[in-house]
Formats: C-alpha cells, sequence, structure tokens
C-alpha cells in the first residue's frame, strides 16, 4: 500500500486525475499540503476528508515548516510524496527523509526546460517561443537541484500547429492526466526500480 502525501500549489488537476484512476486497494491519500490556503485542491482534500497541512517557512498561523511535516507524515505512515503542480523547492532535509520516494510531474519534455522559474505558463510560452515541433510531460524522482532527478516517464505530444502557450498546456495536461495515474500504479505495484543508475518500469 502506498501511503501518499500529495504537494498541490493549484487546481489539482493531476491529484484528482490519481484519485479517480488508481485503486483504492493500492494506496492511501493520508495527507495533502499547500503552500496557499487559496489553493482549489484543498477544496477537495476536504471533501474525500484528507489531512490538510500548509508549509511555510515557520510555524506561525496555519502554517507549518518542513520539520513539523516531515513529523506529522511520519505520524500518518506516508511513505510516498507526489508533487503534483507544487511550486516551492523541496528543502533537502526532506529530500533526505524521502529519498526515492518523491516523484514530480513536469509539464515540458525535460531536460529542456526545467529548472527555477520554470513552471505554469511559463514553461509552455518558453516552448512556444523555440518552435519545437513537440512538447509533453515528464514525472521523475525529485532531488536537491530543480527539474534534475532520474526520469521515470515521459510522453510526447504534437504541437508543431499550436498557436498559444493556452493550447500548449491544454495538450500537455491531457498526457499529465495519462502517465501520472500510471506512474503512482506501478509505484503500488512495487514495478519501478532503480538499477545501474536506470530508472526500470516493470511489465
Amino acid at each position: 500500500m502506498l501511503n501518499i502525501a500529495v504537494f498541490v500549489s493549484g487546481r489539482g488537476s493531476n491529484f484528482k486525475a490519481v484519485y479517480d484512476k488508481v485503486s483504492k486497494e493500492k494506496i492511501k491519500f493520508c495527507a495533502v499540503v499547500s503552500d496557499r490556503t487559496d489553493c482549489h485542491a484543498i477544496n477537495f482534500a476536504r471533501e474525500k476528508s484528507i489531512p490538510v497541512f500548509f508549509i511555510g517557512k515557520k510555524n506561525q498561523g496555519e502554517f507549518v515548516d518542513f520539520n513539523f511535516l516531515i513529523d506529522q507524515l511520519k505520524v500518518l505512515s506516508v511513505n510516498f510524496i507526489l508533487l503534483a503542480g507544487f511550486l516551492k523547492k523541496i528543502p533537502d532535509q526532506f529530500v533526505d527523509t524521502f529519498e526515492n520516494r518523491i516523484i514530480n510531474i513536469h509539464p515540458a519534455l525535460l531536460p529542456s526546460f526545467g529548472g527555477k522559474g520554470m513552471y505554469g505558463l511559463n514553461v509552455h510560452k518558453a516552448v512556444l517561443d523555440s518552435h519545437v515541433q513537440e512538447s509533453g510531460a515528464t514525472i521523475h524522482f525529485v532531488d536537491k537541484i530543480y527539474d534534475n532527478g532520474k526520469i521515470i516517464l515521459q510522453k510526447k505530444v504534437d504541437i508543431s500547429d499550436a498557436v498559444s502557450a493556452e493550447e500548449i498546456a491544454s495538450r500537455v495536461l491531457k498526457i499529465e492526466h495519462e502517465i501520472l495515474p500510471f506512474v503512482v500504479d506501478k509505484f503500488a505495484d512495487n514495478k519501478i526500480k532503480i538499477e545501474n543508475d536506470k530508472v526500470i518500469i516493470l511489465d
């Protein structure tokens, strides 16, 4: 059983895709974490009675810091972290605590169009301005550098006729909603391994 904490900053459409498509016999959503109290994904979490945490630089008001959060996630037996549109960099100590148990979905084909500031529509505007013929989505392990961890899975989409960043975003989002539930399901079945420094997805 994967006991998942989902980190979100916006609508939470990828969170909802995983929630809807992966069997609850395989996964349990133990917590939803956000850096924003007005995040739409928080409303969905509360509708589903999932514990919610707001993360900040220190414990103040509704917000908790990462040290407190680590302790709380351990109490909840969380063993898998899913970053689904979370916009803040994860601290090194948190990465160490959940080494090779944190994954992120990025709306481009890494290593292109990644790094600091490359999130949301910023990514798709950069893709559009580059005049590439394809974009896509990447799921990767999270390490201590932005968008740098080992790639787990990528899928491409033709954008040769796209005329706006918003159009690219829409096409890429459809792919995200396909591959993220697939990868989470594979993790739940223990069918994703790291061998010889390479990620292997087993049938």
